[in-house]
């Protein structure tokens, strides 16, 4: 009995120094292992760290580009400041190559031939701003050709006198597209010759640049195409005299109803597109 009891303190003892035994070594293990982890260039060290929360910018959607503000637009945009050059030419009458006939206004312009783009900048309305200052607002109704280059405006006199003497003969300018307050309203006129088997349609007194000019066929609409002296043809007499549907740079449409096949005769509409 005396024995049991010695050998069961003796395993006691025993069990004891062997959990004092693992217990140091797990220490001597954690010691090692922290020794090991500050080591430069041992795998601890280059362990990589949780990374942090993904930046702002990250996690925000990107922003959205914005919508075109006259998807229909050529050359010639909204909202945009175009540098060039001012020519001048004496305008006579101020008729030209946009067909209006003469013009009492003589705040008008012709547009060099690349950014006239087959009559497209016919109506528009342009303010025009020299370095000095001074500015105008001009409506093209004329094409200035070769040697006009790009981004140049051939004024007339009258506003050529607006920015700088008219001896001065050129003068650096910027210039940008405008849609102008008017109380005028859109006219309508068939080209001399036209009829019901041939036509020619032009649009008048538009406050923004003219995209398209379609006339009614069947059920839908024919997009007519536009000549280089600002006229609308429909070479098989399609919609002549019929109703017309008129759309802008913008995408804003008119629709012309009524319109007698009068040839050379201006026919005005109680319609205009939209300030924008």
């Amino acid at each position: 009995m005396h024995e049991t009891r010695q050998t069961a303190r003796h395993r006691r003892n025993r069990r004891g120094l062997m959990m004092g035994t693992t217990a140091a070594l797990a220490v001597t293990g954690l010691l090692v292992w922290l020794i090991v982890a500050v080591q430069p260039g041992s795998r601890a060290d280059a362990t990589p760290v949780a990374a942090p929360p993904a930046a702002a910018a990250q996690t925000t959607p990107a922003p959205k580009k914005a919508a075109p503000t006259a998807p229909l637009a050529g050359r010639i945009r909204p909202k945009v400041t175009y540098k060039g050059v001012a020519t001048v030419y004496r305008a006579g009458v101020g008729d030209g190559a946009c067909s209006y006939g003469p013009s009492a206004n003589m705040m008008i312009a012709a547009m060099n031939t690349t950014d006239y783009e087959t009559s497209k900048a016919c109506g528009a309305y342009v303010r025009v701003r020299a370095s000095n200052g001074k500015s105008v607002t001009v409506k093209i109704t004329n094409e200035c050709p070769l040697p006009c280059a790009p981004r140049q405006l051939d004024l007339s006199e009258q506003a050529f006198a607006k920015l700088v003497p008219v001896s001065t003969g050129r003068t650096s300018i910027t210039w940008s597209l405008l849609s102008p307050s008017t109380a005028a309203k859109v006219s309508i006129r068939y080209k001399n010759g036209s009829s019901r088997y041939w036509c020619g349609i032009q649009a008048l007194g538009h406050r923004n640049p003219l995209a398209r000019l379609e006339v009614r066929s069947g059920n839908g609409w024919r997009k007519l195409a536009r000549t280089g002296y600002n006229y609308f043809l429909s070479p098989n007499g399609t919609g002549c005299g019929g109703s017309i549907r008129l759309t802008d740079i913008y995408g804003q449409q008119l629709t012309v109803n009524g319109i007698a096949l009068r040839p050379d005769v201006v026919q005005p509409t109680r319609l205009q597109f939209a300030h924008r």
